[in-house]
């Protein structure tokens, strides 16, 4: 998750994660990419049911879902390690969280416990009523995904009239006063609509929205050939900042997020150098604080069947279920190959990323993206549209012919 607003437009300095003592449990929801200890925010993909059918649902979820999932009760003692463990924030997921019928019962458990809620949803169940009761437990976020404007959402959400109800439930979240922010997944379909998409924020004053970079999992693996080329997705981060900055520069600040690429990172610091901008020693700083990529580390992933993974997206691979085990015990048993591994990625990756002068910021990138593009989950992320130029391996290459 790369901070466009904090880090290009300046509403976060390194001070400010310092100040806090840089752990997980005492930093706030804007500062815990920063965090030094890592505590993993978890997805809880609760239900698999859902009431759209979306072309990149990377969790195949469907309207009748799976008689599997997590009881009330598995939830609560989930909830209860994941408390007692520091895990500062879970997010309800699915499908479609709001088709459960006791999510707000397991959110404000969550809350009692000390923790950060949010849920990830279409919006398009998010009634007045439903709106209320989730600010009455106290709820911290709603992030509510549109991939366009209503022809191009409706497409890709797969049923007519979702794009005017998920309007409808940010209304309704903005009235209950409950923060509510948009979650845009790009791609060639929609990528278009990415100047809309800030229209849109600015006209009904949401205060957030998170670009998310393709990732080839689930449904969306059939995208794979819809993903932006390098010099495309140059462009279209290129454009996030630019708009990001114009709205500053207005008086109108939002928070704005790209989350699935972390090659984001150096391309924003390496763009203010070329600016001079004064504030990218600071950028870089906070880019170290951040590590980058935490799949396995800083983020993970329960199933709606007590399945844990890496992250919400590598669901092909479990380190164990939650049934048998606790999560904390899963997520820090080294005996598993693969989950000691992602503790330190950076020491298995391969190729370009290997040599990459930004591997401590960037972390080795999405694994499972290059694992779903090449078979070899440590190749690089094909996903990556830095040059051999911007990541040092120019001079590196003059420097062998020379010698």
């Amino acid at each position: 998750m790369i901070g466009i607003s904090k880090l290009y437009c300046g509403t976060v300095e390194p001070s400010d994660a310092l100040r806090y003592g840089r752990k997980s449990k005492s930093l706030p929801s804007h500062l815990l990419q920063f965090s030094e200890d890592k505590k993993p925010v978890v997805v809880w993909n609760i239900t698999k049911r859902c009431n759209l059918r979306c072309v990149h649902c990377y969790a195949h979820a469907n309207p009748t879902g799976t008689r599997d999932e997590l009881t009330t009760e598995e939830g609560k003692r989930l909830i209860d390690d994941l408390a007692d463990f520091g895990s500062p924030v879970i997010l309800f997921s699915g499908g479609e969280p709001l088709m459960r019928e006791d999510l707000t019962e397991l959110a404000h458990y969550a809350i009692e416990r000390g923790m950060r809620a949010v849920i990830s949803t279409n919006g398009t169940l998010i009634t007045h009523k439903v709106a209320q009761e989730l600010k009455n437990i106290g709820l911290s976020y709603v992030g509510i995904s549109l991939d366009g404007m209503e022809e191009v959402n409706d497409k890709f959400r797969g049923v007519r009239g979702a794009f005017k109800k998920a309007l409808e439930g940010i209304e309704a979240c903005q009235e209950a006063g409950i923060k509510v922010g948009l979650r845009f997944t790009i791609n060639k379909r929609n990528v278009a609509e990415i100047p809309r998409i800030f229209d849109l924020i600015e006209e009904k004053n949401i205060s957030r929205v998170c670009f998310y970079h393709l990732v080839y999992s689930g449904r969306g693996s059939n995208l794979i050939n819809e993903d932006l080329n390098h010099e495309e997705t140059r462009r279209t981060v290129d454009l996030i900042i630019d708009r990001t900055a114009d709205l500053h520069r207005r008086g109108l600040p939002k928070e704005v997020l790209t989350v699935d690429n972390h090659a984001d990172g150096p391309h924003i610091y390496l763009r203010l150098v070329r600016e001079g901008s004064p504030r990218a020693p600071e950028v870089l700083e906070l880019l170290k604080m951040n590590e980058g990529n935490n799949s396995g580390r800083g983020i993970g992933c329960v199933s709606w069947d007590g399945s844990v993974h890496a992250d919400q997206f590598w669901r092909h691979y479990s380190f164990g279920n939650v049934r048998e085990r606790p999560f904390s015990e899963i997520w820090t048993d080294l005996s598993n190959p693969l989950m000691k591994k992602l503790k330190n990625k950076k020491k298995y990756v391969k190729g370009r990323c290997s040599r990459c002068r930004w591997l401590d910021v960037c972390g080795g990138n999405f694994r499972v993206r290059a694992e779903a593009a090449t078979g070899d989950l440590w190749a690089p992320d094909p996903a990556c549209y830095l040059t051999d130029e911007e990541i040092g391996l120019t001079q590196e290459r003059l420097e062998n012919a020379v010698s």
